[in-house]
């Protein structure tokens, strides 16, 4: 467990991903992606050079791994070493197998995990790094999903991430104890009641299955397979909001609640697992690491990339450039 009053002192080595060092990834045959893809490029002034365009007919859900390493290779030999992050403009496919797209994109994709989807995961080497240069200093460059299935929700998202620190703003983030007990098993770093004045921020943790009521919500990290009450919930631009469960980021599915649902409540960056992972903390949002990486001026997508050990079967979704205390270190 850590401080609140410590969370400052993180010491962070590079300054926060720039609109220049991420490049978007339209997909040709869904019209929903190129209007969305260009939308992003104007609204986040990303250079022409950084787009790159790949052609997947049918939207499926998941792809081979064959297909994806063939995509995979077309998106690299496009990108030049400048890019340190990839946002792929489309919902679906959002898996490869049992690991999730941005998984297998950023760490390759691991046939072993899918032998046992629920044995530990491979070690990310970006898990609560201090550098700021992913593909510089790991080779592997972060990626993140932006989801269109609605161009209106996609370009509302894209504009909560594009206000996200304009001004800091009373905030709080939630940390939910629940009564499912096999999805709690993030609790032990929740972090204790407490401000951190330097932010406005808060941090609250609470017992109890439901939160409701609330219009200050930076964070919001529970353990259920459904999350009700989002409706009543209001989040401040660039909030962060996932659920430990197994199946989050099965977008499309009906097994259990979609991370989707988390965007369309208004949260600007999401997570979820695409395969069973069984319920190892590992695979899953570490709070301790992504609220100090946050609060730190890190981007959403740094951030949620840095705050996961195992990401192979985790699909990171959203507007990745949000940073609502970027220049507040």
């Amino acid at each position: 467990m850590f401080l609140c009053a410590g969370l400052l002192h993180a010491g962070h080595a590079a300054a926060a991903l720039r609109p220049e060092a991420l490049a978007i990834v339209i997909n040709d045959e869904d019209p929903n992606s190129v209007a969305v893809g260009e939308y992003y490029r104007k609204r986040r002034d990303i250079p022409k050079a950084n787009v790159v365009h790949v052609r997947i007919p049918g939207k499926p859900q998941r792809l081979s791994p064959e297909r994806f390493e063939e995509l995979r290779e077309e998106i690299d030999s496009k990108l030049g070493p400048q890019v340190q992050a990839v946002l792929m403009v489309w919902t679906a496919p959002y898996a490869v197998d049992c690991n999730a797209i941005t998984g297998a994109y950023s760490l390759g994709y691991d046939a072993q995990q899918c032998l046992k989807t629920c044995a530990a995961g491979r070690p990310s080497p970006y898990f609560n790094a201090k550098g700021g240069a992913p593909f510089g200093e790991h080779r592997m460059r972060l990626s993140m999903l932006l989801p269109t299935e609605s161009v209106q929700e996609a370009k509302a998202l894209i504009d909560r991430g594009a206000a996200a620190g304009f001004r800091t703003v009373p905030a709080t983030a939630y940390y939910l104890v629940t009564s499912e007990k096999a999805r709690n098993t993030r609790a032990g770093f929740f972090p204790p009641n407490g401000k951190i004045a330097a932010r406005r921020l808060a941090t609250k943790r609470i017992e109890a299955d439901v939160l409701e009521n609330k219009d200050d919500v930076l964070i919001y990290q529970t353990g259920m397979a459904q999350v009700s009450k989002l409706e009543t919930l209001k989040f401040v631009p660039g909030a962060l909001a996932d659920h430990l469960t197994s199946l989050g980021g099965d977008l499309l599915g009906t097994q259990q609640m979609s991370s989707l649902r988390w965007l369309e409540a208004g949260a600007t960056a999401s997570y979820g697992t695409v395969s069973e992972p069984c319920n190892h903390w590992q695979k899953f949002p570490n709070p301790a690491v992504l609220l100090r990486n946050y609060v730190a001026g890190d981007t959403a997508i740094e951030a949620y990339w840095k705050s996961v050990a195992w990401p192979t079967q985790g699909l990171f979704i959203g507007e990745p450039l949000a940073a609502p205390y970027r220049g507040r270190r």
